[in-house]
């Protein structure tokens, strides 16, 4: 028994030695002038800027020390806002809203209703593993707003200058690639619906409009693009149910953009409809791996009875 007591103590040690690893730190940080910062140990970076709602900024994946965000709106933030044949101002990163850290480590940004924007549109941020982050924008409608469009954007580093969007026949969809003579400004619908509301209007009100090819249909939103470095991905994916195109322009072209337009139904008052959306940062030797994750994502949704 003496024996035993001494080597206890000794075998404690032991384990502690061993390496054993602590939790990942996937909650959002308060870090002043309602900005929040983040560090998952895989990604880091921060959530707005000046009170302003610009998505991630100097998004930097760890492991590869590879630099994602292109310009001062980042990734993942939330743009044009559309109605039927209306724009609701520039973009919602210019409305004044606040923002709030959840106990979870979650953050939510709210943009309440004013004169014009009939509507409160939210915006949840949550890291669900250290190299992904969930996406959920509710809006809830003061009066009925048809065909209503939340337009999601995500603005690259030069290190990331193609758009791969996985799109064709529903049983058997490929990475399509973005070459210049495809069209300046590329539209890949999700649904049989979805070019009548692309070509209802709304794209051609000021200021920056935009003509839209529409490309092959895409049955799983899901995109993504790759830093010619180190093969680091940033896959942008959505519901087919929450995402009515998925929109890039050509290979190579300045922005280094894409984007999901998200709703794309009527919402009546009173009523509050949300959008998912999800973006996962990791090497990834072929484009095809991302549908397996895409795979994953929608069990997660959808789990099975």
């Amino acid at each position: 028994m003496k024996r035993m007591c001494l080597l206890i103590p000794a075998l404690i040690g032991c384990i502690q030695g061993i390496g054993v690893t602590e939790p990942p730190d996937l909650a959002f940080k308060v870090s002043g002038d309602g900005t929040y910062s983040f560090d998952t140990g895989v990604l880091r970076g921060a959530l707005r800027s000046k009170e302003r709602s610009v998505g991630l900024l100097s998004l930097e994946h760890i492991p590869s020390g590879c630099h994602l965000d292109g310009n001062e709106y980042g990734i993942f933030s939330h743009y044009r806002v559309f109605t039927a044949g209306k724009r609701y101002g520039v973009g919602a990163w210019d409305w004044p809203g606040v923002s709030t850290l959840n106990p979870d480590g979650s953050v939510e940004v709210r943009w309440p209703a004013a004169d014009g924007r009939p509507f409160t549109l939210k915006a949840l941020y949550r890291f669900s593993a250290p190299d992904t982050l969930d996406l959920t924008t509710s809006v809830t409608a003061q009066q009925t707003l048809k065909c209503f469009e939340s337009f999601l954007a995500s603005y690259f580093s030069e290190s990331f200058p193609d758009t791969s969007v996985c799109a064709g026949p529903d049983n058997a969809p490929v990475f399509q690639t973005t070459e210049l003579e495809k069209g300046y400004w590329q539209a890949f619908p999700c649904n049989a619906g979805a070019p009548a509301i692309i070509q209802d209007g709304r794209w051609a009100i000021e200021p920056n409009p935009v003509d839209w090819t529409i490309r092959d249909k895409t049955p799983c939103p899901l995109a993504l693009r790759r830093d010619t470095k180190t093969g680091v991905c940033a896959v942008v994916m959505a519901p087919p149910e929450d995402c009515f195109a998925v929109m890039t322009p050509y290979a190579g072209e300045g922005h280094r953009s894409l984007y999901l337009s998200l709703f794309g139904k009527d919402i009546q008052p009173g009523e509050t409809a949300s959008a998912r959306a999800r973006l996962v940062v990791r090497p990834l030797n072929k484009n095809e791996e991302a549908i397996a994750l895409y795979a994953a994502y929608r069990e997660e949704l959808n789990p099975p009875r």
